[in-house]
């Protein structure tokens, strides 16, 4: 066995993650090739998408100024998430962490239905971030969506044929330039404010923040309204979760990325809402374009709006990258626990899931036929879907946070060395938001069409399962711990 590769197991046989002892580092025959410097990009990068840089326009134009609460607030929420997450990786940090903590505190059942759900999401998120990316290739060249949409598919998934090592590296840059691309415009934004350069600069005032309106202007149901776009646009902080297994400091590069989420909120989110709604009123936003671009433009910064373009076209590459990249290892967890097919388990030389990757990226081929019949609309039949599944993974961690804490008080299990601050209140409390979300998901009818779909997929993943209980009953996957 070589240095980087830990707990290679042959196909077939227990191990860890596999009904069999918990591993104490997860592995399960992957490279851990990701190091510090690559875990905390991909951590910051993983919450800068098209939520933000595609998805806000839409947003500002319902709540207006308002909105920069809703992400304050919903910021909030999702350090909760991250933190009660950061306590159970450091109790046990493995490979498919959402699934095998669904495993372990819930029941099988449980972990199931977060591994396909998880998987899910990144499939769907994968769609809507490549029908991003072709809606911002318009901006440059006059060519159909679906087309963008194919090539970069193609591409990405080539990318994911590389070693992890090579992903790490890829994302590590991705992020890069959507880390220096907001701090450089919030810089262009506070200079046109205090020294009145471009076409904005004798409009521009932080007084835009209450002058259109109020800062509700359109009351607090207005407000309330975003929260489903507001919550996308923070799917897939949890990814660090994902990478466990091949990190080669887990202990020490997990907690200190997690401990990154409340800065990376105030300046990625609440900073940068607050400089471009500053320098161009909320009323000049619409929805389907980037309010990042769209500010370039109103402040006359032509090529200044190319190279934001640019950047969008950058986050929505990368997220559909991560997306390839995490379906892989949902789908290889699941299989080696009996739960998916057999086939998902085996990794190529390089240590990736060569099967569980090709078939999620066959599958998101579907955006491009999606992007072929309505290129208008694409990107909103997408989202609210991918919304309700991605949250699914985050009510998991809670709950199994909430009941590793009292086992662990209880003197039951080794007690976390990376413990959730104010936990299981704040454990609580971001379940309730989460409810919230939900219910105004049923209220607007853009996004009821999501909570429709949730029940389909549940009745199929309850059939699956017994389905498949009952073809192997003695699986120690679908026994209780």
């Amino acid at each position: 066995m070589s240095s980087t590769q830990v707990d290679t197991v042959s196909d077939g046989e227990p191990g860890p993650g596999r009904g069999g002892p918990p591993a104490p580092h997860g592995g399960e025959g992957y490279q851990r090739g990701l190091g510090a410097r690559q875990i905390q990009m991909i951590a910051i990068g993983g919450a800068i998408g098209t939520g933000l840089f595609l998805g806000a326009g839409k947003a500002i134009s319902k709540a207006g100024p308002s909105l920069i609460l809703a992400y304050a607030i919903a910021g909030l929420v999702i350090f909760f998430i991250m933190r009660a997450l950061g306590e159970l990786l450091m109790y046990r940090p493995v490979s498919g962490s959402f699934s095998e903590y669904a495993r372990e505190f819930i029941g099988p059942f449980a972990g199931f239905v977060t591994g396909w759900t998880y998987w899910l999401f990144w499939v769907v998120t994968g769609i809507t971030e490549v029908t991003a990316a072709a809606q911002y290739m318009t901006y440059w060249f006059d060519v159909p969506q679906w087309v963008s949409a194919l090539l970069f598919t193609i591409i990405l998934y080539g990318a994911n044929l590389i070693s992890v090592k090579i992903f790490g590296e890829l994302e590590f840059w991705f992020s890069m330039v959507k880390v220096t691309a907001i701090v450089g415009m919030i810089l262009i934004c506070v200079g046109i404010l205090t020294l009145g350069f471009s076409d904005a600069g004798d409009t521009a005032t932080v007084a835009h923040l209450w002058n259109q309106g109020g800062f509700f202007p359109e009351g607090i149901g207005g407000t309330l309204m975003t929260l489903q776009i507001v919550m996308f646009a923070f799917l897939a902080v949890e990814l660090v979760g994902v990478t466990a297994g091949e990190s080669k400091d887990p202990e020490k590069t997990l907690p200190k990325a997690i401990n990154t989420v409340p800065w990376r909120i105030a300046v990625f989110y609440v900073g940068a809402l607050v400089m471009i709604l500053s320098v161009v009123p909320w009323t000049e936003f619409q929805p389907g374009i980037s309010p990042f671009v769209a500010a370039f433009e109103k402040m006359g910064l032509g090529v200044g709006a190319a190279i934001v373009n640019f950047v969008v076209l950058t986050a929505a590459l990368s997220s559909c990258n991560s997306g390839m990249y995490s379906t892989g290892r949902m789908l290889r967890d699941l299989a080696l626990n009996g739960q998916g097919p057999k086939f998902f388990t085996r990794l190529t030389r390089r240590g990736t899931p060569l099967a569980g990757t090709t078939f999620s990226a066959a599958l998101m081929m579907v955006g491009v036929w999606i992007n072929y019949q309505w290129p208008g609309e694409a990107f909103n039949y997408v989202v609210s879907f991918a919304t309700i599944s991605g949250m699914w993974a985050w009510v998991m961690i809670l709950v199994c946070q909430i009941r590793y804490r009292a086992k662990a008080d209880r003197g039951e299990l080794p007690v976390s060395s990376f413990r959730a601050p104010g936990a299981p209140f704040t454990s609580w409390f971001a379940l309730l938001f989460l409810a919230l979300v939900v219910v105004m998901m049923g209220i607007d009818p853009d996004t009821r069409i999501s909570l429709y779909c949730a029940p389909l997929w549940a009745a199929i993943l309850l059939v699956s399962y017994r389905a498949l209980r009952a073809r192997d009953p003695q699986n120690a996957a679908f026994a209780k711990r």
